[in-house]
């Protein structure tokens, strides 16, 4: 039989399935509506979170900043209010020392007006009219007393000044510059071949016009001279002793025994009296004990005085090492090494930087030493191992910077004392015959039998024995040492700043001329970065300044002595070491601390 597909069936069974889909569908963009709309829910949830949090977050950095800036203007407006009082304390010294400068000239312009006339008067009187004669030479007398107590009351406002700047550099924890200005030599009269038709290259340029000011002669071929003032902590003259300087630098030893890290510097051109300052004069024309003394330079004095200060203070208190180090051709040589033979040798060695910032030799010779005549002697027998060369300029000129290195390590007096019981009673324990040991227990008739009577009274009632001191038997109490506290005194003696067209030099001094002048360029770029309070510091571009960076940024007492030459010949170099101490003058360090001496309970 035929098959009748009967298609309206068909067609219903289509609709119902495609119904079916479209509820499904519906279904699904319904799910999918409902997810939508809780999915903007948590993103409006968070979106309010993440405003609230942001809201939080710049209110918190708005109080923040408000209260740096109400900080910052508060020490703003305290530094200004000092720096004020500082200047107005200097303008009143100043007011005040011009003040008593022109009354002390005019005193002795009237007393030399008083004096004229009373010659005048003696020679045209002959005798007559003594009475006023005498009169008036008791008012020229007493005139002249009253000019010397005005200079003397002059004298000690310029103390209390110079006093009251040091106590200010002191506070800003600025660096010491003092200057020394040679005087004119034999070769300062050799002319330069390219001086032409200026001034004489021995024309003296540089003066010291006072006691803290340097002045400068510019002279130029057709131009008018043109002055420039240098003012400086403490210049020296020509006509300044050796002894004069050291008595500028003798406050810094004291200072070292008080437990502050002490620095000495000197900087310079070539031929400037660098070491004339630092060493002194060597020269076999100094004949007398009297006269070597008289040019002992700061180095021997400074040792000299050292151990004199330490002479004052109870017996074994202090103890001295000395360390001798040069830097030549960026290279650091310990100079006391020995090799192993046991022979004088210069070795080379390494700056490092420790952990708590500071700079360190390692396997750096020590020699103790125990007064300033074996330190000088040290330091003579190993300074024939310093590099030396022959120049135009100077025919010794040290090609190498010297750093001489005293330790001073400080003990406690009572420590010392309280050591030295406890030796005693080991040695009393150690002679003693028969053992015994330290507890209740122990019988009186043996401590009778080796103290007196009187001790063992003086022992309290609840030990059998007088005290751990007295006792022939080791105490149980924690031992006490003594910590000491040490403090270094470097004396640096730098190599010279110098032309190579004026020099003269070729071949391997050529080297070491280039070796110095990079070392001292960086010594001058870590100064002027101090000055300038750049967040870098580059003390690691030289070996000289790494090795120096604790006297030069840390908390040490740094004296800079720029050695000058005073003739045309050199004033490019005077000019640039000038400067250099001027910029030295600007860096404003941290305040020296002084350490401190405890014991350690152990």
């Amino acid at each position: 039989m035929p098959l009748f597909i009967n298609r309206d069936q068909i067609f219903a069974h289509q609709v119902h399935l495609l119904e079916h889909k479209l509820r499904s569908k519906e279904e699904l963009i319904l799910e999918l509506e409902t997810e939508n709309a809780i999915l903007h829910l948590r993103l409006a949830d968070c979106l309010g979170k993440l405003r609230h949090d942001h809201e939080e977050e710049t209110r918190a950095l708005h109080h923040h900043h408000q209260h740096q800036r109400e900080a910052q203007n508060e020490t703003r407006a305290g530094l200004t209010k000092l720096l004020s009082g500082i200047q107005e304390v200097k303008q009143d010294l100043s007011e005040v020392f011009g003040v008593y400068v022109s009354f002390a000239s005019e005193l002795e312009e009237q007393s030399k007006q008083l004096l004229e006339k009373v010659e005048q008067a003696s020679s045209s009187m002959k005798g007559h009219r003594g009475d006023e004669v005498q009169d008036l030479q008791a008012r020229v007398a007493a005139l002249e007393r009253s000019l010397e107590e005005e200079k003397e009351r002059c004298r000690a406002e310029r103390q209390r000044r110079k006093e009251l700047h040091n106590t200010v550099v002191e506070l800003r924890g600025n660096i010491r510059v003092h200057c020394r200005v040679r005087p004119v030599l034999s070769f300062d009269h050799v002319q330069s071949s390219t001086s032409g038709s200026g001034p004489a290259s021995s024309e003296e340029v540089v003066y010291a016009i006072s006691d803290d000011t340097v002045m400068v002669n510019c002279l130029k071929t057709g131009m008018p001279v043109q002055n420039k003032m240098f003012e400086f902590e403490r210049v020296h003259g020509p006509e300044d002793s050796q002894d004069t300087v050291f008595e500028e630098v003798k406050p810094l030893i004291t200072s070292l025994l008080d437990g502050y890290n002490v620095c000495i510097m000197a900087y310079g051109q070539t031929g400037s009296g660098k070491t004339h300052t630092m060493m002194g004069s060597h020269s076999s024309e100094v004949s007398s004990t009297a006269q070597q003394e008289a040019q002992q330079g700061i180095i021997p004095q400074a040792a000299a005085e050292l151990f004199r200060l330490i002479s004052e203070k109870p017996a074994e208190s202090h103890t001295v090492e000395v360390s001798v180090m040069e830097v030549y051709n960026n290279d650091v040589f310990d100079l006391l090494a020995k090799d192993g033979q046991g022979n004088a040798g210069s070795q080379r060695r390494d700056v490092i930087t420790t952990s708590s910032g500071t700079s360190q030799v390692p396997s750096l010779t020590y020699e103790p030493v125990s007064s300033a005549s074996e330190v000088m002697q040290i330091i003579s027998s190993i300074l024939k191992l310093r590099a030396h060369c022959p120049t135009l300029v100077h025919t010794e000129s040290s090609r190498s910077h010297l750093i001489v290195t005293l330790t001073i390590s400080s003990k406690s007096p009572n420590a010392l004392a309280l050591a030295r019981r406890l030796q005693s009673a080991k040695k009393d324990m150690q002679r003693s015959t028969q053992k015994e040991w330290w507890s209740p227990r122990c019988r009186r008739s043996n401590l009778a039998a080796r103290y007196p009577s009187d001790e063992l009274l003086a022992s309290p009632a609840s030990s059998p024995c007088p005290s751990p001191s007295l006792s022939p038997c080791p105490s149980p109490r924690p031992s006490i040492s003594q910590a000491p506290f040490r403090t270094k005194l470097q004396l640096v003696d730098l190599a010279g700043s110098e032309c190579v067209g004026m020099s003269g030099v070729t071949g391997a001094a050529l080297w070491e001329v280039s070796c110095i002048n990079r070392s001292l360029s960086a010594l001058s770029d870590v100064l002027g970065a101090l000055a300038e309070q750049r967040p870098h510091i580059p003390y690691r571009n030289s070996k000289l300044t790494h090795l120096l960076q604790d006297a030069i940024g840390g908390d040490a007492k740094l004296l800079v002595m720029l050695c000058v030459s005073p003739t045309q010949r050199f004033i490019t170099e005077s000019l640039q070491s000038l400067g250099l101490g001027t910029r030295a003058r600007q860096v404003q360090k941290e305040l020296p601390r002084r350490k401190s001496n405890t014991l350690k309970v152990k």
